[in-house]
């Protein structure tokens, strides 16, 4: 089995119980060789911050999971994280969510003779998202996007902190 194949299996089979738990996965991605990594990224999904606590409750639900439908086949390390404050945006609601601010997108093909693209996320139009660029904009199809994470800046930093504020 492919590891894309992999991790959407196990994405698959994780996904209805993070939810019921009050967590919506992120992302799954399987590195490594021998020994591979497994790491399931996650949010809360009332948007507060994600703590110690929550990942150890994510590794409990995950690996329970795991270990009965055992869909990698070799030892492999299990490494559950939250996203960040510069998080990787994976989902189309992720580059909605984050309009206004700073991302870095990469594709795996040239868009208008480029890959890298850095700019202020506009948004999401149909199956696009938009990426104001100094001197113009960007329109990047979701599906040609292999890489995409916020910036880390002041701007991202005092919009973290007013949340977690607002949210004690």
């Amino acid at each position: 089995m492919a590891q894309h194949d992999v991790t959407d299996k196990i994405a698959e089979l994780v996904s209805p119980s993070l939810e019921a738990n009050g967590f919506e996965l992120v992302r799954v991605m399987l590195t490594g060789g021998d020994q591979p990594t497994l790491q399931i990224m996650a949010d809360r999904t009332d948007d507060t911050l994600i703590n110690v606590d929550d990942c150890a409750d994510i590794s409990r639900v995950v690996s329970a999971i795991l270990d009965v439908e055992d869909p990698i086949k070799s030892a492999y390390t299990l490494e559950v994280s939250s996203p960040g404050i510069d998080r990787p945006l994976v989902r189309k609601k992720d580059f909605e969510r984050f309009a206004g601010f700073e991302a870095k997108l990469e594709t795996g093909a040239p868009i208008d003779g480029r890959k890298r693209f850095r700019g202020r996320l506009i948004g999401v139009e149909g199956d696009d998202v938009r990426l104001a660029l100094d001197g113009g904009e960007a329109v990047i199809p979701l599906a040609a996007i292999d890489r995409a994470k916020l910036v880390m800046t002041d701007e991202l930093l005092a919009a973290a902190e007013a949340a977690q504020q607002e949210r004690n």
